[in-house]
């Protein structure tokens, strides 16, 4: 096994364990809240994204391979397709996040309200260690995580956007 392919097996199976152990510790803060059924969105959501992911950068590659597009050869295309995506990813994530939290609030005393965009936020943190898991490059960490939170704070602020932009998706998987 070539030591680049242990560095993405290493960092896929970090984003698991972590992506497990943030859904194992909000399930409990959740219960304590009498929220449970979000740790339960929250989890149907990271597994859905996981598929997608993975599916998407197996598709991603082959494309890239049929179309011999590289690093080296063509690394323009190949830089901005794998960030195009990854952007994609993350900022759909934040909608999702959004979206679920903006359906709890109302009526949630203040304090509440605040632990769940808390939460929701970290939820963009733990996305993007699954999304970087699998485009790895600098650039697309760079961008992504800001992207990430930026984007949660606006489809917050203003859910009906996240709707519009991502509604379609979520109308898939009946969020």
């Amino acid at each position: 096994m070539r030591q680049d392919d242990q560095k993405e097996l290493f960092e896929i199976l970090f984003a698991i364990i972590l992506n497990v152990v943030f859904l194992a510790l909000l399930a409990l803060l959740l219960w304590a809240l009498g929220m449970p059924a979000l740790a339960f969105r929250l989890a149907k959501g990271y597994a859905i994204l996981w598929v997608v992911v993975f599916v998407t950068a197996v598709l991603v590659n082959r494309i890239h391979r049929l179309f011999r597009v590289n690093l080296y050869d063509h690394s323009n295309a190949y830089v901005i397709s794998n960030l195009a995506i990854s952007c994609f990813f993350q900022a759909g994530w934040s909608a999702f996040a959004a979206l679920t939290i903006h359906s709890l609030v109302p009526g949630a005393p203040v304090w509440v309200a605040v632990a769940l965009y808390l939460v929701g936020a970290l939820s963009c943190l733990i996305t993007f260690f699954a999304v970087s898991s699998f485009y790895q490059g600098h650039i697309y960490k760079m961008v992504s995580l800001p992207l990430a939170l930026v984007c949660f704070i606006v489809f917050s602020i203003w859910p009906g956007s996240g709707r519009v932009v991502y509604g379609w998706f979520f109308d898939l998987w009946s969020f």
